[in-house]
């Protein structure tokens, strides 16, 4: 039995990227469905879904599409066990290392920003609270003092 084929509707559903982003990500060469349904639709299996996943993750860390692209070409080398490549292709490992470690730095980075720019968000809304609280206690106050 082969494996289950999705519609881009489910893969949307799925990934949480619109069906325009998934169309543009097949445009560019991110993805491609694995086959067309005797109608034309789309048809995406679990490894595609799994790779648009994995793009979705990188947007908010400011990944371009060619670093997209480069990444995703970096863990489709990766040995599917999680150990080492042969002995013959050591420079290959090593590239490989390399590669995802820069990726790494950088989303690690990225992440640290987010956390700031967070944070800094959080203390603008607790002040808006704040304010709002201040506000409200005093037309409470004014509208008891009235009475």
């Amino acid at each position: 039995m082969g494996e289950r084929l999705m519609q881009i509707g489910e893969v949307s559903e799925r990934t949480g990227l619109s069906l325009r982003t998934i169309r543009h990500y097949e445009e560019v060469g991110v993805v491609a469905p694995s086959e067309r349904s005797l109608g034309g639709f789309r048809l995406y299996t679990e490894a595609e879904v799994r790779r648009l996943a994995l793009v979705r993750r990188m947007r908010p860390l400011g990944f371009c599409l060619e670093d997209v692209r480069a990444l995703l070409n970096v863990l489709e080398r990766l040995p599917d066990s999680g150990g080492p490549l042969q002995a013959t292709e050591e420079q290959a490992h090593e590239e490989l290392v390399t590669t995802l470690r820069k990726y790494w730095e950088r989303a690690d980075a990225r992440c640290e920003d987010l956390r700031g720019e967070l944070r800094a968000a959080e203390d603008f809304a607790g002040s808006l609270h704040g304010h709002l609280s201040r506000l409200l206690e005093a037309s409470a106050g004014s509208r008891e003092a009235a009475r």
